[in-house]
């Protein structure tokens, strides 16, 4: 077992390898021009079965990727786009991502043969003569395999050459210089109204000031523009199924993505993308009108979060660090809309997340806090106890309302039975929030169990970070986050 392990790790370090002399050796102007081509195509199936069919493509404004670094470097994401030159079957440009179908493929339904078809959008620099467009998707080993190739010639007429502008309001918040040489990041309005464009504006400012004041962005920020794009919508708000209200929306963002109540996401990745690409952009984040507490991210493609809802802030950077950074979510004790998300016994492809395979060669050992053993004993018992009474607390009060309704109560009897619990649920959370912040391990590196939405057999780096608990004292996403975060801005902008 120790030998397959260690060829795998060689494996792997010679595909990086490979791809980082791939992305020395490829030469921008030898290949392309600097402008954007837009490869939409529908992702169709379910968990064992799916397919990739060509949509539609189109020629947009300049290209805001990085030239010297067309070969993706890194391991993240569950798909890969790749490009070869016809002539000389090189390959000249590569990008990893996350797209709504990977995160489907993860569900119940999908498990169950549930077809559904998703839309999706890779960005590319515009090349000068016939490529070949490839995608290729993980198995479960996390070992890549082409899932469709298509023929592209660069002066097909058939490819759409409109004009991308639509004549949005554009607020150009923080301006570094060339978008080749920055991380460009947009964001885009949901559920703004005309009325709301100068709530819009406030929200915009403030956010941006908030991102901005966390590390490594702080540190990092003359790497970086930042600008919104307010595109109003007909009616305020956002879809929230459970609750039965629907609102008509520009981009269509609801809550409740595959049957998960908190999570927001939009299927409608043409409209985003149309919106978009009225300026160069590397990053899309979706701000939502709305106080609910919720959000999400697919990695590549773009990540959500409610302006106004609890723990706001916070949300809008953790699910930047999924979108941005390729990051995975640390904890496990939450409700999640995953089925069997990472293969046991492999090792994810996420700069934060491990399955201990082989402690000695921790992923970010160079990190960890001398002294510490790895694994990482950190009180987990008494952590899971406070979340088991939590879930109890929840579903008691649901059980308790229900039978309330039937016996016809009154609506203050209701409401101050939820005060009750309210009390108790807040009472209950604050001590789950000083157990991470009041630990003795709070901002030590080791290894954690307990990670990716599994009790067992994950880990991750740090007791806390932005990418597990939130929480007022525990303002960081730590060492090994911010790092792989550095190495992404590094990747775009330098």
């Amino acid at each position: 077992m120790k030998i397959m392990k260690k060829h795998l790790v060689l494996a792997l370090f010679l595909i990086l390898a490979v791809s980082v002399t791939q992305a020395q050796s490829v030469r921008f102007d030898d290949f392309f021009v600097n402008k954007t081509m837009r490869i939409d195509y529908w992702h169709v199936g379910s968990r064992l079965h799916e397919s990739i069919i060509l949509d539609r493509i189109y020629q947009q404004g300049i290209w805001a990727g990085n030239p010297n670094k067309l070969v993706y470097p890194f391991q993240y994401g569950r798909y890969l786009v790749k490009v070869y030159d016809v002539a000389s079957n090189d390959l000249i440009y590569s990008k990893g991502y996350d797209g709504y179908f990977a995160e489907y493929k993860t569900t119940a339904p999908a498990s169950k043969g549930v077809q559904r078809v998703f839309s999706q959008s890779a960005l590319i620099p515009y090349p000068k003569q016939p490529i070949l467009f490839v995608v290729e998707r993980r198995d479960s080993n996390n070992v890549y395999h082409p899932e469709f190739e298509q023929r592209i010639d660069p002066s097909d007429y058939h490819i759409d050459t409109g004009s991308a502008q639509r004549g949005d309001q554009i607020y150009e918040m923080v301006h570094n210089g060339d978008p080749h040489d920055k991380v460009d990041i947009v964001v885009l309005s949901e559920g703004y109204t005309a009325a709301e464009k100068k709530k819009f504006e406030t929200d915009l400012k403030k956010y941006t000031e908030v991102f901005f004041s966390w590390e490594p962005y702080k540190s990092y920020k003359d790497r970086f523009n930042f600008s919104g794009i307010f595109s109003p919508s007909p009616e305020s708000g956002v879809d929230e199924p459970r609750q039965g209200r629907y609102q008509h929306t520009l981009l269509d963002a609801t809550f409740n993505a595959m049957d998960s109540d908190r999570y927001l996401l939009t299927e409608n990745n043409k409209s985003m993308r149309d919106v978009a690409a009225q300026v160069p952009y590397d990053i899309i984040v979706i701000m939502v009108n709305s106080k609910r507490y919720g959000g999400g991210a697919l990695f590549g493609c773009y990540s959500t979060f409610t302006s106004d809802g609890p723990w706001s802030e916070y949300v809008f950077l953790h699910e930047f660090g999924h979108n941005f950074g390729g990051l995975g979510d640390e904890y496990y004790s939450s409700e999640v809309a995953y089925d069997e998300f990472f293969t046991p016994g492999v090792e994810p492809t996420e700069p934060n997340l491990t399955a201990l395979l082989d402690p000695q060669n921790l992923k970010w050992k160079d990190l960890v806090t001398p002294g510490l053993p790895i694994p990482t004993p950190w009180g987990q018992e008494q952590y899971d106890s406070l979340n088991v009474e939590l879930r109890r607390l929840g579903k008691e009060e649901s059980e308790k309302l229900q039978a309330m309704k039937d016996a016809g109560a009154t609506r203050k009897d209701i409401d101050d039975m939820r005060g009750e619990y309210g009390r108790k649920t807040q009472d209950l959370q604050k001590e789950i929030r000083d157990f991470m912040v009041n630990s003795p391990l709070r901002g030590k590196v080791g290894a954690f169990r307990g990670a990716g939405y599994s009790a067992k057999g994950m880990y991750r780096p740090t007791i806390n970070s932005l990418m597990n608990q939130f929480n007022e004292q525990d303002k960081s996403y730590y060492k090994v986050n911010e790092r792989a975060i550095v190495q992404m801005i590094d990747y775009y902008s330098n």
